[in-house]
Order: C-alpha cells, then sequence, then structure tokens
C-alpha cells in the first residue's frame, strides 16, 4: 500500500512522545488528530499549559482530542469520526481495549526497553540503577497485559558509566522516533513482522515499576558503584536524595573516590569545606560533583561548598 493509505492518530502527552510525533508527521505520514491529556495548572501564577503533544499540534493545524474519561461515549463517537485505521502511543496512560482496538491496524506503542525486560513505568531509570550496559527501544502492538505485545522493531543503544537518566532519555527520545518510522515503512511495504514476546517467567524478568519518594532516598548501606548508579539513574529527575545535616540533599553527580572507607560509618561525610564532599559507602566514599541542599538552588560542589558552614 501507499503511506497515504494510512490515517493515523498519535496518543501522547511529552516531549519524549513529540519525537515521534514529528518524525511520522516530516514524513508526511496523513495524522489526522491526536489525543493528549488536558491541560494542568502549572508554576507559581498556577497558569494552565499545554502539552508539548498539543503545541506541536497546533502548530501544525493536527485537531487535537483531550478527553478526560476515554470510555466517554461522545469522545468515542469523535474518534471514529475520523476512520483511522492506524493509532501509535507513546508515554500516555493505559488505553482501554475499546480505544485500542479501534483502527484495523492496531495500536502500534513506542516502549523505552527491549522488551520483554523493564515493563512498567519507568525503564529508563531502572535500565541505570540496575547496571546496565545496553538498553533501547522497542515498537509493539498493544494487547491487554501492559507491555507485553507482539514486538514490531527494536533498536539497542549502549549506556555507558556516565550516562544519566535525562541524557538516556533524550537519546531514547530519538531512538524511538526513528523505530517507529521504520516500523510505519514495513507496515506499508508489507514486510513488517510481528514477534511473540518471550513467555518467560514473570520472576525471571527485570521489571521498572513506578518511582516514588521514597524509592528515591539512598541507602549508604551498599557499594559505591551501586550508589553511584542509584544517582544516575534518577538524575536530574526525580533524583537521588540523602540528609546533610537534617536538610534534604539532592544529589545529581557523583563520581567514585579512590578512599577506601571501609572502616568509616556507612552515610557518614568528610569534606575539605574547599573541594570534596564524601559519603561514605561500604568499600569506597561517594564523591558529590552535583547538588542540591533543601532551600537552595542546584550547583557544584565548590561553589556549595563555598557558601555552606558545616557547623549549622
Amino acid at each position: 500500500m501507499n503511506k497515504t493509505d494510512l490515517r493515523i492518530i498519535f496518543i501522547g502527552t511529552p516531549d519524549f512522545a513529540v519525537a515521534t510525533l514529528s518524525t511520522i508527521f516530516k514524513n508526511n505520514y496523513t495524522m489526522v488528530a491526536v489525543i493528549t491529556a488536558p491541560e494542568k495548572a502549572a508554576g507559581r501564577g498556577l497558569q494552565l499549559q499545554q502539552s508539548a503533544v498539543k503545541q506541536f499540534a497546533v502548530a501544525n493545524n493536527i485537531p487535537v482530542l483531550q478527553p478526560t474519561n476515554l470510555k466517554d461515549a461522545t469522545f468515542l463517537e469523535t474518534l471514529k469520526s475520523y476512520n483511522a485505521n492506524l493509532q501509535i502511543v507513546v508515554a500516555f496512560r493505559m488505553l482501554p481495549e475499546v480505544v485500542w482496538n479501534m483502527p484495523s491496524f492496531g495500536t502500534f506503542n513506542v516502549h523505552a526497553s527491549l522488551l520483554p525486560n523493564y515493563r512498567g513505568a519507568a525503564p529508563i531509570n531502572w535500565a541505570i540503577i540496575n547496571g546496565e550496559k545496553e538498553t533501547g527501544v522497542s515498537t509493539f502492538k498493544l494487547q491487554h497485559a501492559i507491555d507485553t505485545g507482539n514486538i514490531l522493531v527494536q533498536k539497542s543503544l549502549e549506556i555507558n558509566d556516565t550516562t544519566t537518566a535525562g541524557i538516556l532519555h533524550d537519546n531514547l527520545m530519538e531512538l524511538g522516533a526513528t523505530a517507529m518510522l521504520e516500523t510505519l515503512e514495513a507496515l506499508v511495504n508489507n514486510t513488517l513482522q510481528e514477534k511473540i514476546q518471550s513467555n518467560l517467567d514473570s520472576s525471571l524478568l527485570k521489571h521498572a515499576p513506578k518511582i516514588f519518594s521514597e524509592t528515591c532516598q539512598i541507602n549508604w548501606q551498599q557499594s559505591a558503584n551501586t550508589i553511584n548508579n542509584f544517582i544516575r539513574g534518577l538524575s536530574p529527575y526525580p533524583s537521588a536524595t540523602t540528609l546533610l545535616n537534617n536538610k534534604k540533599l539532592k544529589i545529581f553527580i557523583a563520581q567514585i573516590s579512590t578512599q577506601d572507607s571501609s572502616d568509616a560509618l556507612a552515610g557518614s561525610v568528610i569534606s575539605d569545606n574547599k573541594t570534596y564532599l564524601r559519603f561514605a559507602c561500604t568499600n569506597y566514599y561517594l564523591d558529590i560533583l552535583d547538588l542540591q541542599l533543601e532551600g537552595k538552588k542546584r550547583m557544584h560542589i565548590q561553589e556549595f561548598l563555598r557558601g555552606y558552614n558545616f557547623s549549622n
């Protein structure tokens, strides 16, 4: 078939989704509408903020749907009226079957992991936290259970020792767009092949559950490498946290010191008050390089130490 035969509805909300939306749009696929989250109040003035997907759609004259209830009869009738034969969803909430099963070609999703590993809400974070050296993206066809549908295209990406969640997010955002474009080209060329996900025992798979504030608290009773991976996997958002003189400290970047800490109390702090701030782990100290103390701005360690009094 021709690419003009595809009538696509795109479903997504944040910046991560826009990369895929933009790539599809710029490659002249027919985008009949987008579905995105309703505006939310944000910022000091609590102004209503349009989602990144809506901003792109409005700028490119693509109709926008913003349902609060995805099972609402009026919304479903409107959705049907666009006569889409394919839906693409990136970074959106769970869809009911009546929505994802509506188009004749189904609904394709971009997930930021090499499925079946790291199913769930936070695959980027957990891949780094767990010390993975490789991750990637998967396009797959939605079915009932979350992130379990047949795989269409997968692309891998290296994770190095300095990769943070923020860096990996941006890299996978672009890789996901490339993977979805390749998926659409294969669909048009009638070469798209679906691959059933491995039926491994759930206990053998690595998971990516949602991250909460309590997830972000550093446990200093671990090795420096484990804790450094944890910090990288939560940087810059939501960020790993600990306490410094009973104040919440966010840590964005750290590095493993050569100084042995096996005889020190885990979580204890040493500093020369000028160039370094070190927390004791179970084997080595961890040098904190980029941080934000409660009530202060984010800053580099030397800037922080110039204005911090450890006697406070």
